[in-house]
């Protein structure tokens, strides 16, 4: 029996530990501020920004910066970000996403553009929960609306499981999607909140974690309270 609770306490203590060495990169915190900067000005644009019916209805929302045009030539991976997904109107601890291999190309011929997806329904969420999605085959996208009063919809808008917004040089501009692919970052994620942490778990509100003190300028972007506090995983910290 001894040996047993020897064991026990020994590996409570290897968890605590490998989950108190859980940190944030200086990509993951460069990353978090990016997303920040991009979800605020796409939010707040002066040419009019997401309309406040869509942003106040969305589930979840993935801000992806500098899509890079090379990238989407040669076919390799193309984008990383962040995602947040709300919770009784409260919005969730972000997590890591990646764009990974894709035949998707720039309707524009921008060097870089920035992306913000709106999952605009539940079917959205689970898709884009799972192993990865293809975007356009696997889950629906469409361009969305802009304007803060914007109540126009086409057809594609209205079923859509995504809508997307891009922006090239402060403008917003047209981009495909079709092809490309969407999942959990497992890597980054396991280093901001720890080995035994689950992502998508994290992102549907179901395993409590601290939200790293570097996301806070994105939590802000998002405009409300964020949820993650109770029986939380150690926060990380950035590597100086």
């Amino acid at each position: 029996m001894k040996s047993l609770k020897t064991v026990a306490v020994g590996a409570a203590a290897l968890l605590v530990a490998t989950t108190a060495f859980a940190t944030l990169s200086r990509d993951d915190v460069k990353k978090l501020d990016q997303a920040a900067a991009v979800l605020s000005e796409i939010r707040n644009a002066p040419d009019g920004g997401i309309p406040d019916r869509i942003w106040n209805n969305a589930k979840c929302v993935v801000v992806i910066p500098s899509l890079k045009k090379a990238a989407f030539i040669v076919g390799g991976e193309f984008g990383s970000g962040v995602m947040s997904c709300r919770h009784g109107g409260k919005w969730g601890a972000p997590v890591f996403m990646e764009m990974a291999k894709g035949s998707a190309g720039f309707q524009i011929g921008a060097e870089s553009t920035d992306l913000v997806l709106v999952v605009t329904n539940e079917n959205g969420v689970n898709k884009l929960l799972g192993n990865k999605v293809t975007l356009g085959a696997g889950a629906s996208v469409a361009a969305g609306p802009v304007g803060r009063t914007a109540t126009a919809a086409t057809d594609a808008q209205m079923t859509a499981e995504m809508l997307a917004y891009s922006r090239s040089k402060g403008l917003f501009a047209g981009i495909d999607l079709s092809g490309g692919t969407l999942k959990l970052d497992d890597k980054r994620n396991q280093q901001a909140y720890g080995p035994t942490a689950n992502a998508r778990n994290i992102a549907m509100g179901t395993e409590a974690v601290k939200i790293p003190v570097e996301a806070q300028a994105f939590t802000n972007a998002l405009g409300r309270e964020v949820t993650g506090t109770s029986g939380a995983t150690v926060k990380p910290k950035s590597k100086k």
